[in-house]
C-alpha cells in the first residue's frame, strides 16, 4: 500500500480539517496515511519517508506561514522525487467577496519563494469563525468581511469550503500515487 503524508500548517483548525478530510479520502482510496500539523521550530517528517507527499496552508493577512516555506524549501528536493501536491486555503478562494485571482496570487507568491513547483495546486476556500478569533482579530476581520460584502454577524461561524472540491483534489493525488 503506498504510504502518504499530509503535512498542513493551520491557525483556526480549518486547514486541518480539510486535511483530515483528504486523509479519509486517500485512506478509502486503500492508502496509508499519516496527516500531520506543520508546527513552526518542527522540521517535519521526511517526505522521503513517503511514496507520496501533500503540503497544505492557511493565508493569513495576505500570507502563507513563513516556517512552513522554510520547511518546504529544506524539503524540496524529496518532495520533487515523488508524487506531490500544495493546497492553499483562503476566504479569497470562496465566500461572499471572494476573490479567486487574489487566492491564486497568493499561492503562486508562495511557491515561487519556496522555490518550489508542485505537480499538483489548488485554493480552497476556508472559513471565517468569529468564535476563534480573539478581540483585535475579530474586529479587523469584521471590517475586512464587510468591505467585501461578506457575512459580518461575528455571534456565528461560516464554512465556504467545498468538500466536493476537497474530495476532487485528494482523488487526483490518489490516481497519481496509485
Amino acid at each position: 500500500m503506498p504510504r502518504a503524508l499530509i503535512l498542513y500548517a493551520t491557525t483556526e483548525g480549518q486547514t486541518g480539517r480539510i486535511a483530515e478530510r483528504m486523509a479519509d479520502v486517500l485512506r478509502q482510496r486503500g492508502h496509508l496515511v499519516e496527516a500531520r500539523r506543520a508546527d513552526a521550530g518542527d522540521p517535519g517528517p521526511d517526505p522521503a519517508g513517503y511514496d507520496g507527499v501533500i503540503v497544505g496552508a492557511s493565508i493569513h493577512y495576505g500570507r502563507h506561514p513563513g516556517y512552513l516555506k522554510k520547511l518546504v524549501r529544506a524539503q524540496r528536493a524529496a518532495l520533487e522525487a515523488r508524487p506531490n501536491a500544495f493546497f492553499s486555503v483562503s476566504l479569497s478562494a470562496g465566500g461572499p467577496g471572494a476573490k479567486p485571482e487574489a487566492a491564486r496570487r497568493y499561492l503562486e507568491k508562495f511557491l515561487r519563494q519556496a522555490g518550489w513547483r508542485p505537480q499538483q495546486s489548488a485554493t480552497l476556500a476556508g472559513a471565517l469563525q468569529y468564535s476563534k478569533y480573539g478581540a483585535f482579530k475579530r474586529a479587523l476581520m469584521i471590517l475586512f468581511v464587510a468591505l467585501a460584502g461578506g457575512d459580518t454577524d461575528a455571534s456565528r461561524d461560516y464554512e465556504y469550503t467545498d468538500w466536493n472540491e476537497v474530495r476532487r483534489f485528494a482523488d487526483d493525488f490518489a490516481r497519481r500515487l496509485s
